[in-house]
């Protein structure tokens, strides 16, 4: 794959690099004269602590940044605001459990809701709007749920805004991705161009799992327990593991990319619990691979749309084969620039926190773009889409497996391209010919109901190197 944008994005990478605020006319209108900014956080745990170190430390440079606006947290709303926490309030900031002193508080004008959830979190993003307030999210779960409606509530706060009134900002670029700046990008530098496919790893927990499953053999019930132990997957991992966080990223990145609204729960979505290490000895030793956990939209040439989660058998050579531990990355296919890649970390206090910052800036100086510009009609959802596949089987020993397999596959128009088998193995992989997903699903399931086999039928997409 020739790569012909690159950007590595660490937490201090998107770096607060912004053009002089008087060299370019403000989104709001005209330049922003210097004001103070009254900042209000819902959320005081991870990223909102980190968003306030940030706010402090960089005060000084962050005044520049905005053109002469200085940021003041007056605000940070928490569950228990008896609870210790390693973080240190600025002067004239009360943390507090009453919502009233953000959305209550006319002075603030600029609330971040870095809460989480789809049920609280709504009504303080939408009350917040609705009162002429800018906000700044890292809630992917809300935005994915919601993104219509949240479209909506910023339209009607902006009608509702008087003549010559700066218009509310809504960002999110913390959404997808932690620190890599992709919600900028696909709203700025793309507008020009025609997105064809995006394909990512878009979740670090399961990329840490995946490495290490790879790299020492470990089985995915140790690698997640290491993930659980370092942080990188919560208490319940079935967000992570099951591929619904990456799936969430994927429907927003799917309205940036292509213009069309995709209700989440109809991209089919498939997470790493089946994976076994004997997968990962066929994929290195026998495919020349390895395996990721990939979020994949294209246009499929004929009017349609296709997204998936799935994790998949990379080549060797590709470039995302590369892409290991808890890095997330992303590849944009699109006409004018060919290739771009997008790599960072994904997660954690410092990425996260760095990006909410970012939009926190960009609304201070009036110039963060329309959340949602690009939207496309006439584009058909498709939740079926076309592989090569890799089909892991156990069986036991018997005569005519090999010619009941064949029949299966053919009852469902599914052609092999490959059978493979480790030596002294209980195992055997079959690789297909490019096919519906569908079809595939039916031959496992046939397959499952032979008395020579084993267990549950593994199956997986073969990604293309480019």
């Amino acid at each position: 794959m020739m790569v012909l944008g690159v950007l590595v994005a660490s937490w201090c990478a998107r770096g607060l690099a912004f053009a002089p605020a008087a060299a370019a006319a403000s989104a709001r209108g005209a330049p922003l004269a210097a004001q103070v900014r009254k900042v209000g956080i819902v959320g005081g745990g991870t990223v909102g602590g980190g968003i306030v170190e940030i706010l402090e430390r960089r005060r000084e440079q962050l005044v520049a940044a905005t053109g002469g606006s200085s940021l003041e947290v007056k605000a940070v709303v928490v569950r228990d605001a008896a609870k210790a926490r390693d973080w240190t309030a600025p002067p004239g900031c009360v943390v507090t459990e009453d919502l009233e002193a953000v959305l209550g508080d006319d002075d603030v004008d600029l609330v971040v809701e870095v809460m989480g959830g789809t049920t609280l979190a709504k009504d303080v993003v939408f009350r917040a709007l609705r009162a002429g307030k800018d906000v700044v999210t890292a809630n992917k779960a809300l935005i994915a749920d919601c993104l219509p409606e949240i479209e909506a509530v910023v339209a009607e706060a902006n009608a509702a805004q008087g003549a010559g009134a700066p218009r509310v900002q809504f960002g999110y670029e913390a959404a997808v991705c932690g620190g890599i700046p992709i919600i900028h990008t696909m709203n700025t530098d793309f507008v020009g161009d025609e997105v064809t496919r995006l394909r990512g790893i878009m979740n670090g927990c399961t990329n840490f799992m995946l490495t290490k499953m790879e790299a020492e053999g470990l089985s995915y019930a140790d690698c997640l327990a290491e993930a659980t132990a370092l942080g990188y997957a919560e208490e319940d991992p079935t967000l992570d593991v099951g591929g619904f966080d990456a799936r969430s990223k994927l429907a927003i990145l799917v309205r940036l990319a292509f213009g069309v609204d995709v209700d989440e729960t109809l991209i089919s979505c498939t997470g790493i619990a089946g994976l076994e290490t004997i997968d990962f000895e066929y994929a290195r030793g026998q495919l020349d691979g390895t395996i990721k956990l990939l979020g994949v939209a294209e246009l499929d040439g004929a009017g349609g749309l296709t997204a998936y989660v799935t994790p998949a058998l990379v080549p060797r050579g590709a470039t995302l084969a590369s892409i290991s531990d808890a890095t997330n990355a992303v590849e944009v296919a699109s006409r004018n620039l060919e290739a771009s890649l997008f790599v960072g970390r994904g997660a954690g206090r410092f990425p996260t926190a760095n990006s909410c910052v970012s939009d926190v800036v960009a609304c201070a100086r009036g110039a963060l773009p329309e959340p949602f510009a690009k939207k496309v009609g006439g584009v058909a959802f498709r939740s079926d889409f076309e592989s090569f596949f890799y089909i892991r089987i156990r069986y036991r020993n018997a005569i005519g497996i090999v010619k009941a397999l064949g029949e299966i596959c053919a009852r469902h128009d599914v052609s092999i391209d490959s059978l493979l088998q480790k030596p002294h193995s209980d195992y055997f992989v079959v690789v297909t010919e490019a096919g519906p997903r569908s079809r595939v699903e039916k031959v496992a399931a046939d397959v499952e109901a032979e008395a020579w086999c084993v267990g549950d039928v593994f199956f997986m997409p073969v990604a293309t190197q480019e």
